[in-house]
Order: structure tokens, then C-alpha cells, then sequence
């Protein structure tokens, strides 16, 4: 049993706390609250009015599919043979053990979804994970927790240079349409066939895209421009799909649409160049204009694109930039949890969630505040 006392204790629930205890047992938050008797068996850790807040998650990365400084050898998360890959799995690419999964827990993000890359129209399963572990298979929070599908600029690079579809945005929209409409035609049969007790031949690319279309996973859009947005909204209407809209760079110009469609938003990553065309509008105003406007919105590092650990930093820089700053801690906590499905263990610290809290010696919005504990499933991160 762990007790932390004497901390501001940012719950992302009701109530905060300026001077709260938050007690930790068999690697579960049991009770927070201010002048609490502390079991006498309890490992105690003076906070003396430092920051308590909920393990940060960042809704997503490429974390351990896509390894960093080794080149090919770790680069696992774009298969770039085929624009329709809805049957690979994250699982059996991520590397537990890779740098990036360091960085992220050892200032503080506790939880991360990460999964395929966006050079195919539909990508393959992604997944949430803790980040602390030894093998995939025991940090699993939910596998999958979506399918990757992306829009714009990548795919069409990345096919046009094999000279073969999708080289066009109308190209790029009619595969996924082709795919929907294959995967439609083939629960049809499958249906069919059970009812009639007769053999049926499965397809591991149809089984997977069916998952989307019977609304057990989402649709995790990759889209920048505001056009793509569009695109998605109209095929998520064809086919009554739930969508969430991945990096959203231009979704400032396109408010009430994405409002009207009710899908949320991770926003990111925005600390980079306009190395693309895609990425010309960006601006840190954009996760602050879709809070105000009612967009549930989480903030993304992209990993590797931009560091994972300079999270917090991206969220600061959305407060400095319009967006309400009870609105950028969530961005980075509760609205991820809720979003990637997994609010029920983490996203906020209340008892019975997982005990996954970061100690901050300072604001943690402030760049110089450092990190001084890490708790994940009650365990203290010591590297």
C-alpha cells in the first residue's frame, strides 16, 4: 500500500484537491481526499504541495511499432505492398523494449495508442497500451481499439510512386468505399450461411474491415486538409461508421461539421515544419477552437514524429495559443481515455481505476517543471 500526501491532486473528475492524500492499493487508486488516515503499513511519500495528476495518454503514436535510430529494421508500421491491409495487427509488431516506450513512461505517459502508419488507405488495428512491461501481451489495455485508415497526401505519394491506385483523392476515397461495400456483401453471406448451416470460406481482410462496419472498432481517420475531413464524414454517413478524426491540422476551418458529425478529434501533431502541403494551415489555435465549439478533443505527439515526452509542453502550447487550460489537461488525460475506449481503468484518478499518476515538481504546464514520480498500476517507475 502507497500513500501520497500532502499533494494538489488534479483529479480530471468533480472535485480537485489543494492539500489530498491520494492511497493506493493492490495497484488500485482507493481513496482520495484531504485529511485521510493513512493505513500504518502504507510506504508514504511526502508530496509537500507538489503536482498529483493522472497518468498522461497520448491517443496517437507509432511507439515500438516504429523504433527509433535503427532505420528498416525497425521501421514495422507502413506496409507498403497493398493500399488495403485492414488484417495486420499492431500486436505483432511492437517492441516492448524500444526507446520510445522509455521516454514515455519515465515522464509520465502512463498509457499510449499506437498501431499502423498512414501510407494505406486502410492500415490494420491499432491498440492501447500500458508503458511499462516486458512483453506486448501484459501491457494490453484494449486490443484493438481501432483501424487505421488515412486520407490526403500519404497514400497518394506512396502508390503513385509504385504507379498503381490510389494516385488521387477520388482514388484514395473509392478503395475504402470498394472495401465497405466487399465487407458489407460478405457479413451478407456469412449471415446466410450460418442460417443455413453451410460452409463458409472466411476472408481475414473482410473479417477485420467487418469489426468497423458492425461498430465494435472505430475508424481512426488520418486526415489533414480540410477536404479530407469532409471526405470522411460523407463516407462514415454511407456506411454508419464511428470515426475518429486523426490530426484534424485543418478542423479550425470545418468547426460546425465535425460538430454536426459528432466525431472527436486528436489534434497533432503541430511542433513540426509544413513539410508538406497538408500541413500549411496548422496552429496551435485549432484543439482550443474544437473544445470551445463542443469537439471532445485529445492532443497527439505522433511518436516519432515529435517527441512523446514533450507531451504536456504541446498542451501548454494550445493554452498559449486560445484553448482553455481545464481543457488542454483533459486533452492529455480523461478525453484520450474516453476517446481510444479505456476510461473505465485510467484517464482520472477515482477509486477503483488503475493507480497510473505522475508527480510534477511544479505546474505541469511549465517547461521547467520536472517530473518526479511515476506510478504505474501502483508500481513506482524507477528508470
Amino acid at each position: 500500500m502507497i500513500a501520497i500526501k500532502d499533494a494538489k491532486v488534479l483529479t480530471m473528475e468533480a472535485k480537485n484537491y489543494d492539500k489530498g492524500t491520494v492511497i493506493i492499493d493492490d495497484g488500485k487508486i482507493k481513496e482520495i481526499g484531504e485529511n485521510l488516515e493513512i493505513p500504518a503499513d502504507a510506504e508514504v511519500y511526502e508530496a509537500n504541495g507538489k503536482v498529483v495528476m493522472p497518468g498522461m495518454i497520448d491517443a496517437h503514436t507509432h511507439v515500438g511499432i516504429s523504433e527509433e535510430g535503427i532505420g528498416w529494421e525497425g521501421a514495422d508500421y507502413n506496409e507498403m505492398s497493398d493500399p488495403i491491409t485492414p488484417h495486420l495487427r499492431a500486436i505483432d509488431a511492437i517492441n516492448p523494449h524500444e526507446e520510445g516506450m522509455k521516454d514515455a513512461r519515465t515522464h509520465g505517459i502512463t498509457s499510449l495508442m499506437t498501431g499502423p502508419g498512414s501510407a494505406n488507405v486502410i492500415g490494420g488495428e491499432n491498440l492501447v497500451l500500458k508503458t511499462t512491461g516486458n512483453t506486448v501481451d501484459e501491457m494490453i489495455v484494449k486490443n484493438p481499439a481501432g483501424m487505421k485508415a488515412a486520407f490526403g497526401e500519404n497514400p497518394k505519394r506512396v502508390y503513385n510512386d509504385q504507379n498503381k491506385s490510389p494516385r488521387t483523392r477520388m482514388a484514395v476515397a473509392a478503395e475504402m468505399r470498394e472495401t465497405f461495400m466487399k465487407a458489407e456483401d460478405y457479413l451478407k453471406e456469412k449471415t446466410h450461411a450460418k442460417e443455413e448451416d453451410k460452409p463458409f470460406k472466411r476472408d481475414i481482410k473482410l473479417e477485420s474491415i467487418s469489426r468497423v462496419l458492425n461498430k465494435e472498432l472505430p475508424l481512426k481517420a488520418h486526415a489533414h486538409r480540410a477536404d479530407d475531413i469532409m471526405t470522411i464524414i460523407r463516407i462514415a454517413k454511407e456506411f454508419d461508421i464511428d470515426v475518429t478524426l486523426e490530426h484534424c491540422t485543418e478542423g479550425h476551418k470545418v468547426v460546425d461539421e465535425i460538430v454536426d458529425a459528432g466525431f472527436p478529434a486528436i489534434v497533432g501533431p503541430s511542433l513540426t515544419t509544413r513539410s508538406k502541403v497538408e500541413l500549411m494551415d496548422r496552429t496551435y489555435e485549432t484543439p482550443g477552437i474544437l473544445a470551445e465549439a463542443g469537439v471532445k478533443v485529445a492532443l497527439m505527439s505522433d511518436h516519432p514524429v515529435v517527441p512523446i515526452h514533450y507531451l504536456p509542453v504541446y498542451a501548454a502550447l494550445a493554452v498559449r495559443s486560445g484553448m482553455d487550460r481545464e481543457e488542454a489537461l483533459k486533452a492529455i488525460t480523461i478525453n484520450p481515455a474516453e476517446i481510444l475506449g479505456v476510461d473505465d481503468r485510467v484517464g482520472s484518478i477515482k477509486e477503483g481505476k488503475d493507480a497510473d499518476l505522475v508527480v510534477f515538481d511544479g505546474d505541469p504546464f511549465d517547461f521547467s517543471s520536472k517530473v518526479e514520480k511515476v506510478f504505474i498500476n501502483g508500481e513506482k517507475i524507477d528508470d
